[in-house]
């Protein structure tokens, strides 16, 4: 696996790989890679050439008092994990290379609507960071192919509408969620939960479960479904941030009509963020 630490020697790798007719699929990361992500990564190999993954905990894209300083960084065991799942390149940018100005004058790209609701609203400026770093990410490798998990299932429609939008030549993949045995849906914020807290964060799943039971026998008090869930999740010591069920491509308030809907979590259990969803195909 070729390791690349600088933007002119990533465009020298990536030109020659297309001088050569291979196409390239991009897998991009903050790192502290688990099975989902290399879930990721295999299906980038499955359907590209060469498959390279970026490694960058993202400064903007973090709140003033969330966990940028303690978000994990592990490199070495990323880097191994990388290599045993044939990943053909790993790119390691530095902050002063993505934002060489510096985050107060940096040029950003904002995607209206979509990401001013739900993570949106909890989190203020998250996907204005997102946006950004990631069409900075394709502008650096020009990738044929992207691949992002479908647990950040906003995350991942903010980005597809920034492609839209900005008429970038890139295909994006949405990959299922990867779970724990336990329903769980994997994410490097696992970590922080004590082994009590992930017994418990394993509920989210099953009360999305039953959200789901419930609409699909006819159920469309949307409303009383996710105060339900949220009362029920209230009393296993979960902190409510939303639980909405919402039209797949507008994060818009679902109706009975719509054909793709969307079951939207996100929960602290204790100080940990957590987020999930559940698609509904009627």
């Amino acid at each position: 696996m070729i390791v690349v630490d600088s933007i002119a020697s990533l465009r020298a790798l990536i030109g020659d790989w297309k001088r050569s007719g291979q196409t390239v699929g991009f897998v991009p990361t903050m790192g502290n890679l688990h099975d989902g992500h290399l879930k990721l990564v295999k299906r980038a190999k499955s359907h590209n050439d060469k498959v390279i993954v970026s490694i960058f905990v993202n400064p903007m894209q973090f709140g003033a008092n969330e966990d940028l300083d303690a978000y994990p960084r592990t490199i070495e065991e990323d880097k191994a994990k990388l290599i045993a799942n044939g990943a053909d390149a790993v790119f390691l940018p530095s902050v002063s290379d993505m934002y060489p100005a510096g985050l107060d004058v940096q040029t950003y790209v904002e995607v209206p609507g979509i990401s001013d609701v739900l993570c949106g609203a909890s989190r203020p400026g998250h996907f204005r960071g997102v946006a950004t770093v990631v069409s900075k990410l394709f502008n650096m490798v020009q990738p044929d192919d992207a691949f992002f998990g479908e647990k950040d299932y906003q995350q991942l429609q903010v980005i597809r509408t920034m492609v839209r939008d900005l008429s970038m030549a890139v295909t994006v993949h949405g990959v299922p969620t990867e779970r724990e045995a336990s329903g769980l849906a994997m994410s490097s914020r696992n970590g922080y939960l004590s082994a009590q807290e992930k017994a418990a964060a394993s509920l989210i799943y099953k009360a999305m479960q039953q959200m789901q039971a419930d609409i699909e026998q006819g159920n469309t008090d949307f409303v009383a479904i996710e105060k339900n869930a949220i009362a029920e999740l209230e009393q296993h010591g979960f902190k409510n941030d939303y639980i909405r069920i919402v039209n797949a491509q507008t994060f818009m308030p679902a109706s009975p009509d719509d054909s793709h809907i969307v079951i939207v979590v996100a929960l602290f259990m204790g100080k940990t963020r957590l987020i999930d969803n559940l698609q509904i195909k009627r």
